[in-house]
């Protein structure tokens, strides 16, 4: 009893992250509403108030080996970060060309199958005739998925370069997780996120000073109120919640637990925004859930 207990707790912490992780879309639209602000710097500002969270928290699991990361592992340690940074760009430039749940939905559901693929490539794992199904899936779903705008109205004319950067958004999730599988042996679980986040703050810090927009720091109360939401609670304490549930939950249900964020996403941007996907949105959505189920069912 006591250890269905607790692993039913845990299930809840990554229920709760996942759902935390769904509010990221809405809350950074909402930002754009308020103030005048771009990718970079709301990426930045995200990991930048979330990092000295994040490397408290490993501070006080391990102490001092929190920065003790092995020269073989250094490479891999920075293109988490470097792959952080890229998401988030990538992520938050989407949304506004073409709606919260279609970025979440692109982004979120291939992913997975691009881990599959890259995995194949350059990992040497057998691409078996369920990752196929399932990379089939999430291609028919992204392409239903392209032609429908927020609100269901016309194609607006940067739709498909959203589409791109959702994809793109993707990819660098993709790469994230598989460099994080190398290091998930040999380090605590917080560690290669804090020291990531921290090195992808300071790579988004740089390009949006050098970029034309620059690094907008000029927020009203409400900004900075959602800003310092992003940090906390989604990002730090959404990754300190996931990481705890993992310890009790089977990485199959996990992964299937955090679908809620994508259905979170489309549900607010539903509520709030009145992003209305249409039949054959819909359609596309549920083949990309589709893809995911595929995958992990069979353990992937």
């Amino acid at each position: 009893m006591a250890v269905f207990t607790e692993s039913r707790g845990g299930l809840l912490l990554v229920m709760l992250a996942a759902a935390l992780w769904g509010t990221v879309g809405v809350t950074t639209k909402s930002l754009y509403v308020l103030s005048v602000t771009n990718p970079l710097s709301v990426g930045f500002f995200r990991l930048a108030l979330s990092a000295p969270a994040l490397l408290a928290a490993c501070w006080l699991a391990i102490g001092a080996r929190t920065f003790a990361i092995a020269r073989r592992d250094v490479g891999a340690v920075v293109m988490i970060g470097a792959m952080m940074a890229l998401y988030q760009a990538c992520y938050f430039a989407a949304i506004p060309r073409v709606g919260v749940a279609i970025a979440t939905l692109i982004t979120l559901c291939t992913a997975p199958v691009i881990v599959a693929a890259l995995s194949a490539l350059f990992m040497r794992e057998r691409l078996t005739r369920t990752i196929s199904a399932a990379m089939i899936c999430a291609l028919a779903g992204t392409t239903l998925l392209v032609g429908i705008a927020p609100g269901a109205g016309p194609l607006p004319a940067d739709a498909p370069a959203g589409v791109l950067l959702a994809l793109g958004s993707a990819t660098a999730y993709a790469v994230l997780t598989l460099c994080s599988r190398q290091l998930a042996n040999r380090y605590h679980p917080l560690q290669p996120i804090a020291i990531g986040f921290t090195l992808g703050a300071l790579a988004l810090g740089a390009f949006a000073m050098a970029s034309p927009g620059g690094l907008v720091a000029s927020y009203p109360t409400a900004g900075w109120l959602r800003l310092l939401y992003l940090g906390l609670v989604p990002t730090a304490f959404g990754y300190f919640a996931f990481l705890a549930g993992m310890r009790t939950t089977p990485a199959t249900v996990a992964t299937i637990a955090t679908l809620v964020e994508p259905l979170t996403s489309t549900f607010l941007a539903w509520l709030l925004f009145d992003e209305q996907l249409g039949p054959t949105g819909w359609l596309g959505a549920l083949l990309l859930l589709a893809a995911m189920i595929v995958l992990y069912r069979k353990g992937r």
